[in-house]
């Protein structure tokens, strides 16, 4: 049964009355995401009532600052919806502090950056190559223009963090920030280790943890919040919320936090998109997600281990979380070629870096099939599939509609 069963309120009726030209890409989405395997570890479905609060007349009001301090009247309602959010955020998270307006992850990292640094500071964080972030220097993002980034990596044998070299450069460059956090590291992060570093330089330290916040909620997952100075996280992938980001940290910085995300990043909040946050994290609180957030788990670590005995090479041998790295190269393709021939038969997934070499690999996480309510026996049905389209492209076209069959028998919304 799918964990968002219930019936998705669109309003395409009227809509089709309107403007049948959006109307038809509305609808062709939904026969898209109906008919697809999703597979992206940046996406999940939302629940019935997040896409309520997200459709709702909140959408409406303008209200730039915060709960009680608002630059706008009427805001009685929407500063409720905050203090909502911000309630559940705290205590979901065991968080001192929480802020729910950023509108996205990277919008959440800026504002940490503006609240614990100052263009040319020098800053320690994951290389991408090896799966850091953009907001973790790249050079055409604002991190890489207004800062001073080192980068670290991980082990070209074993694929995880090499701790010896963060350590290394931290002395070596004394960073004002150290970042951990990756768009595609599959492990468990240690961050005592990485609060220890930071101490002995001085430095603050800033997790990002857009990818494993969800799996912090249920429980299936280390919280970085007792370590670190600021945790920057979205509110989609395994959170199934709305499309956004937040901030969490302790009392002492929560003022600064405040003010770099409004006024200094961010104008007006928006309010539709926060009262959907609070409903998110209301379902986090729940026994269901930490049922919903081990299972992800354990999808993604079936998910891997078949596809390994399919021939593709599972980045650090498998997985401790919702995202999985794997080479193709053994099969005859790389990443960009995988991932056309899987499109082609209607599984969804993103290209990846990998840490060493020239080629790219694939990277994909199990939350939006979980939700759909797919266990092991799926996890299985999709590794076959997943391996005979990378065939060819014959092969691909010819799995299409068993993929169709497999993903119609878990519809998202019901």
């Amino acid at each position: 049964m799918s964990v968002t069963a219930g019936a998705a309120s669109t309003g395409i009726d009227a809509l089709r009355q309107r403007d049948p030209e959006v109307a038809d890409v509305l609808e062709g989405e939904a026969r898209r995401q109906d008919d697809s395997l999703q597979l992206i570890a940046a996406e999940n479905f939302t629940s019935p009532a997040v896409l309520a609060a997200l459709g709702s007349r909140l959408a409406n009001k303008y209200a730039e600052g915060y709960p009680g301090a608002r630059y706008h009247g009427g805001c009685e309602y929407v500063d409720a919806a905050e203090r909502l959010a911000v309630s559940r955020a705290v205590a979901l998270f065991a968080a001192e502090h929480a802020n729910v307006q950023p509108h996205s992850g990277s919008a959440a990292v800026l504002a940490a950056y503006a609240a614990l640094l100052r263009p040319g500071d020098t800053v320690l964080a994951m290389g991408l190559a090896h799966g850091g972030h953009l907001t973790h220097g790249a050079a055409d993002n604002f991190s890489g223009r207004w800062f001073d980034f080192v980068p670290y990596g991980v082990d070209a044998e074993s694929g995880l963090i090499d701790e010896h070299q963060v350590r290394a450069l931290a002395h070596q460059h004394r960073p004002k920030a150290i970042v951990c956090g990756s768009i595609s590291y599959p492990r468990h992060i240690d961050y005592a280790v990485f609060r220890e570093i930071a101490d002995e330089v001085g430095a603050a330290l800033v997790v990002d943890a857009a990818h494993p916040i969800g799996l912090v909620a249920g429980g299936a997952a280390p919280s970085p919040v007792p370590y670190a100075d600021v945790v920057c996280a979205t509110t989609h992938k395994v959170l199934r919320g709305p499309r956004g980001g937040m901030l969490l940290c302790g009392d002492e910085l929560g003022a600064r936090i405040d003010r770099a995300v409004f006024p200094f990043t961010q104008g007006g909040a928006q309010m539709h998109t926060i009262a959907a946050k609070a409903v998110a994290f209301g379902e986090a609180a729940t026994p269901a997600f930490a049922v919903y957030a081990h299972q992800v788990v354990a999808n993604a670590r079936v998910l891997a281990e078949a596809l390994s005995t399919y021939g593709l090479v599972i980045a650090t041998g498998g997985t401790d979380t919702h995202l999985v790295v794997a080479d193709p190269a053994p099969l005859g393709v790389d990443g960009r070629v995988a991932r056309a021939r899987l499109a082609a038969a209607g599984i969804v997934l993103d290209t990846s870096a990998l840490p060493y070499g020239d080629s790219r690999g694939i990277r994909f996480g199990t939350a939006a099939v979980t939700t759909q309510g797919m266990g092991r026996d799926e996890m299985e049905r999709a590794a076959e599939l997943f391996a005979y389209a990378l065939r060819g492209e014959e092969e691909a076209l010819a799995a299409r509609p068993q993929v169709r069959e497999l993903a119609g028998r878990f519809p998202p919304y019901r």
